[in-house]
């Protein structure tokens, strides 16, 4: 699934490409990518047609594009969408859900959603220009002006939760999802079951400013991709995987002490640590009854 990185790069590209135009027409091939937009295909093309773009926005892994109504044309990427600006030329992509075409400052282009799976999906948000109320909920993320790290190291340390979960949870600190919770983890030397109220705040911090840091290296290499689903607006795919130290390295020598990287399952989904680097927490003794 894309993560803050590659959904940032995406909001990039669109940033660049696509704002400014005016949408011209919105053809639905699949219903289920507009599946919230509760009046039906239909009316979600016509209420986008004639509406013009005027930026496009992130919120951890939802982009936005603001309308000149004062609406948001909403979009999530799921585990295998993506955003792409082509010329009407270019071939349809095999699994082509949504196309907008567009005039004006990208005169000549469209805007196409594609998605595999169909986990993703895009929806007109009324009123959302500025922040979508359907993700309002969603903190800040490490990228943005509006994250508190003081605010975020409070929240872990009053936690009894593993650590990775709390990195995980989207109202705490959006954007981080398992590959870059891993790495940030292996980085600042953090077992993702110790729990949140036995950090330090320094370490709180120090965890913190890797999962920045990871990400904004990330970002600089366009992301991370395994495979051919997550792509750029232009269809380039990201490589930071070639620099990942922890994830999907199971049985590899630890880049810091060499010892066997170790996978174990989490929430249906897979962690990857150094067992020496990153000792387990050991358990809490329960008080003996009097």
């Amino acid at each position: 699934m894309p993560e803050l990185p590659e959904v940032e790069v995406v909001r990039a590209g669109l940033e660049r490409h696509v704002v400014g135009a005016r949408i011209v027409a919105v053809e639905v091939l699949h219903p289920r990518p507009v599946r919230r937009h509760l009046a039906g295909p239909s009316a979600f093309a016509e209420e986008l047609a004639g509406r013009a773009i005027t930026g496009a926005r992130r919120r951890g892994k939802y982009l936005w594009l603001p309308l000149d109504s004062g609406d948001a044309l909403m979009a999530h990427l799921g585990m295998s969408g993506q955003m792409l600006v082509q010329p009407p030329a270019s071939p349809d992509e095999r699994h082509l859900r949504v196309r907008i075409r567009l005039d004006g400052a990208a005169e000549g282009r469209e805007l196409r959603f594609v998605d595999q799976r169909m986990f993703g999906g895009l929806s007109i948000s009324p009123g959302g220009a500025e922040l979508p109320s359907e993700i309002a909920h969603i903190a800040p993320d490490p990228l943005e002006e509006a994250f508190d790290t003081e605010a975020v190291v409070r929240r872990v340390r009053r936690s009894a939760s593993g650590i990775k979960r709390i990195l995980l949870n989207q109202t705490v600190i959006s954007g981080v999802g398992n590959i870059y919770a891993d790495e940030a983890l292996w980085r600042a030397k953090i077992h993702g079951e110790r729990p949140g109220d036995r950090l330090t705040g320094p370490k709180v911090r120090e965890l913190l400013g890797h999962v920045r840091d990871v990400m904004t290296e990330a970002l600089a290499q366009g992301g991370t991709s395994f495979d051919a689903l997550y792509v750029n607006v232009n269809g380039e795919s990201g490589y930071f995987d070639r620099s990942l130290a922890a994830y999907g390295r199971e049985g590899e020598p630890c880049d810091r002490c060499g010892a066997p990287m170790r996978r174990v399952a989490f929430m249906n989904r897979s962690s990857y640590f150094c067992p020496r680097c990153q000792p387990a927490p050991r358990a809490i003794k329960s008080p003996k009854s009097a």
